[in-house]
């Protein structure tokens, strides 16, 4: 935590003996830091995975354009994970930037939703739209994800889409959402990678 978050939350909480409280001040502070009792290295955390639902990706000087549609798959996983955002194509014309609306929703209701702006490099790489903060999907239960994309028309767009993926030991089901106007579909579209922790 930052030495503010410290002095106005734990300092002040009478958890800490004074010497306690004392040493801490000076570990953040001073050039000769003394020994803590606590451990003052960073945690790690969880590190997100990727669920990446197709085999290859292509371009056409036809295809994919956006135009304010929605790009929409369902999806279902069999444990317990938090969707931290999706990974999404850019531009087949070089780099470019856009604007992303992502949403989550079970039956019609939005769990998560976010308005953000990402930059492609002209790859066929996909590049990290992330959700405010982490939305929690149940097992066994079908959610929508969906982007409506705002930018270079033209992008690259999966193909060879897979109904069931294994993604470490989690495994995740896709099926076509009626939400999709855009022509996404399991088969092919846009949000080729759900981002998660489990």
């Amino acid at each position: 935590m930052a030495l503010d978050d410290f002095a106005n939350g734990a300092a002040q909480s009478g958890i800490l003996t004074l010497n306690e409280t004392n040493d801490i001040f000076l570990w953040y502070t001073a050039a000769k830091k003394p020994e803590l009792q606590f451990v003052s290295s960073a945690r790690k955390g969880l590190v997100p995975q990727r669920c990446h639902r197709f085999q290859s990706c292509a371009y056409r000087s036809n295809q994919w354009r956006y135009r304010g549609r929605c790009d929409s798959i369902q999806f279902a996983v069999d444990k317990r994970v938090f969707i931290a955002g999706f990974g999404l194509y850019g531009s087949s014309c070089g780099s470019a930037e856009y604007s992303a609306k992502i949403e989550l929703k079970r039956q019609g209701v939005t769990l998560g939703q976010n308005l953000s702006k990402y930059f492609s490099d002209g790859s066929s790489n996909t590049f990290p739209v992330w959700f405010e903060y982490p939305v929690q999907i149940e097992p066994d239960t079908f959610y929508t994800a969906s982007v409506i994309l705002d930018g270079n028309e033209l992008s690259y767009f999966g193909q060879e889409g897979m109904t069931e993926v294994q993604c470490g030991k989690v495994t995740v089901q896709f099926q076509c959402s009626s939400d999709s106007t855009n022509g996404t579909g399991v088969q092919g579209g846009q949000i080729p990678e759900l981002i998660f922790y489990a």
